[in-house]
């Protein structure tokens, strides 16, 4: 199942909090930038982001985007934009990133 362009809109709706978040469509799914890197995605009306130290205090589910791929963080509440904001913030503090 890909995912739908509304949940698409949902979700960059909910991350207009931070300033340069794109996204590159990917078979049906979403990858998600903060500052031109790669922080996470939308995969069947889900978002997803890469598994890192410092997003481990979110306790956070594990999730499998696709099949072969490896797991990721399953956001559950993408209704709450400062915690995403802050998920996403400190997913990027360990990816080499300037926040």
């Amino acid at each position: 199942m890909a995912t739908t362009k509304e949940y698409r809109d949902f979700i960059l709706e909910q991350l207009n909090i931070l300033d340069n978040i794109t996204y590159k469509p990917m078979m049906g799914e979403y990858l998600l930038y903060y500052n031109g890197v790669l922080f996470g995605g939308i995969y069947d009306d889900r978002l997803l982001v890469k598994k890192v130290d410092s997003n481990k205090k979110y306790n956070m589910q594990e999730s499998i985007p696709y099949d072969g791929a490896k797991s990721m963080y399953l956001v559950g509440d993408v209704d709450n934009k400062e915690r995403l904001k802050e998920i996403v913030l400190d997913t990027c503090k360990d990816l080499d990133i300037k926040t």
